[in-house]
Order: structure tokens, then sequence, then C-alpha cells
């Protein structure tokens, strides 16, 4: 038999309602501005109405923020399974939906549409294994939580003992790197799109800041026929002192470059030139055997090596360069 969805609904940000919720047997989300939310059926309805109570919102925002007061009025039923969590004690209150959606703020004046609810008791975070731990992470005000997870909060709620991976430190610490690599890849891809969105000159900031914050001053060269800037990096900013690094990059990313490119970017260096190619669509097999065989230092530097570079280097970037990629530092446990 299928057991009962169950859903997530946080009291907003620090638990600020988690009293409310227990005490008066309810859970319950803001949208003050689309008020009673009874006469919407449609996800789209939903989503229309809160393009136009919030007009300052993005595309997406508003999108997610349509979905979230659907689920909450249209999806969530009587006899659903429903928890809240209070981060200052670290557990999870537990109950069953009670009655349809309503909307009613003399409950809570900020979070007035609501509905009923049945608690039947709390589950502490600490005996929870990491898997449900992850999932229940999530930023969303309202969400579903994955079966595995509610099954495990039912079984701790009824009193079977933790799981064998919520009591045992070291395999908790191997999962929690695991999660680690997983976001710190994602992180990496979607630092990646960012760079892929910006146009011809703020790639050539970008790499120039890049080798500012490395400790170079730099000169970008006039903008060039294929709409290429050339840039220079040196110790005094214009080339005298050595090394003098000559810097080609190619905002291509759908197009590897190839050896002809290489040789091209070669031809017209001098012997005591470095040079540095970027490309953020890669190299061919031929043009990195090109570089190898140079009569000057080259290094070739794809997508990944640059975001790389960037993270290494990026708190010494300028303010104006690090606007291009606004990147966030978040702390996780070693």
């Amino acid at each position: 038999m299928k057991s009962k969805p169950m859903w997530m609904v946080r009291a907003e940000v620090g638990g600020k309602y988690f009293e409310d919720f227990k005490s008066k047997s309810i859970v319950a989300i803001g949208w003050i501005g689309l008020g009673g939310m009874s006469s919407l059926k449609t996800r789209e309805a939903f989503t229309q109405a809160v393009a136009k109570a919030c007009p300052e919102m993005k595309k997406m925002q508003v999108a997610i923020s349509g979905g979230q007061a659907f689920r909450f009025a249209r999806e969530m039923k009587i006899g659903d399974r429903v928890l809240t969590y209070d981060p200052s004690r670290r557990v999870y209150l537990v109950g069953t939906i009670a009655s349809d959606y309503f909307y009613d703020p003399s409950l809570i004046e900020e979070d007035p549409n609501c509905h009923r609810v049945e608690w039947q008791g709390e589950v502490p975070r600490d005996l929870l294994s990491v898997s449900t731990k992850n999932s229940l992470g999530a930023i969303s005000t309202l969400f579903l939580l994955p079966e595995e997870a509610a099954e495990e909060i039912e079984n701790l709620l009824a009193g079977s003992k933790p799981s064998k991976l919520a009591m045992e430190p070291e395999d908790e610490d191997t999962a929690v790197e695991t999660i680690f690599k997983d976001s710190q890849s994602k992180a990496f891809e979607f630092i990646k799109d960012k760079i892929s969105r910006l146009d011809w000159e703020e790639m050539q900031e970008l790499v120039a800041g890049l080798l500012r914050a490395m400790g170079y001053k730099t000169r970008i060269s006039p903008t060039g026929p294929d709409r290429g800037k050339d840039i220079v990096a040196s110790p005094d900013g214009f080339g005298f002192e050595s090394p003098r690094i000559v810097v080609e990059v190619k905002h291509r990313t759908s197009s590897q470059m190839g050896s002809q490119d290489i040789r091209s970017f070669l031809g017209g260096r001098h012997v005591d030139d470095k040079g540095l190619y970027v490309s953020t669509g890669g190299f061919t097999r031929d043009a990195r055997y090109e570089a190898e065989r140079a009569s000057i230092p080259i290094t070739l530097m794809d997508m990944d090596d640059l975001v790389k570079a960037v993270l290494e280097h990026y708190e010494k970037m300028d303010i104006d360069i690090q606007r291009l990629i606004p990147l966030r530092k978040v702390y996780w446990p070693a």
C-alpha cells in the first residue's frame, strides 16, 4: 500500500512561526498580495496572480512562487502528512493535514494562507540519515519529501531505532563528503554557464582581470576585425619588463581552436614572449600538439582551466571584474 505524501512547510526563515504552527495546529504560507486563493484553480492562474501582485519579480521567481502557492492550495489534501522544522531545537514536528486550504489572517497576519493540522510528535534531526537530512535541506518554503525520507521519519515517529547510517560518524562524514563533491561539481558547471553568457568584451575584461589578480599589469589592444582583442600582461604594464605575456582570447563556446589558430598566434611572437591562448570552446588534439612543440612557452586555457583560475584568484580580482561573475563563499563541514 502506497504511503501518504509527506510535505515540508517551513515556518518562515529561522522557524519564526514554528510555535504558532504548533500551538494553533496549522501550517501556513504568506503571499498576502494574492489575498484568498480559493478562486484560483490552475497553476497558470496562480502564476499570473503572483506576477500581478509582485511585478518586480523575475520570470523564474514568479514561476516557482506560483507553483508553490498552487501546491499548497490545490495539491495538499486532507490526510496527507506534513512536517515543519524548529532550527533552534533541531526537531521536525510531524502531523496530518486536517482541513482543506483556507485564508485567515487572524491566525498569522503575515502568513494568512493555511491548512489545519493534527500534530502527532517530533523527530530530532540528529536521528536522521544523511540522505534524509540532505533531502530536508532544500531552501524552498514548501516541497514534497522523497518516499524514502518520509518512510524514515514515519518509522522514527513510531519509535523505531535510527538507521545505522545516522549513528556512525565515519559513515556520515563519508556521505557528507559525497554530497559536497556533488554540490561542488554542480557549482562549477553553473559558473561555466555564467562565463558562457559573457559577451566578447566582457570575456576579454575577465581574462585581463584574472591576470591582474595574479600580479600583472595589463593592456588590451584595440578591437580587431574578428572582434578579438590581444592582451599584453607584464610587471610594468607596457611589456618592457619580463615576463611579457601575450594573450589571445577566443570566446566561441561551440568551436574548438585548431592547430592553424595556434600557428597564427605564434607567428607574430618575439623570442622572449610567453603565450597564453584562452578558448572557451576548447582545443583540438592537434592544437595541443602544436602548442607543445612551439618555439616559445605557451599555455592553452580552456573553459575548465579558466574557471579553476578564476576561483583560485577571485578574492584578489577588481570589484568590477567580480561583478561580471558574482560568486558567494559557502562554508562546508570538513
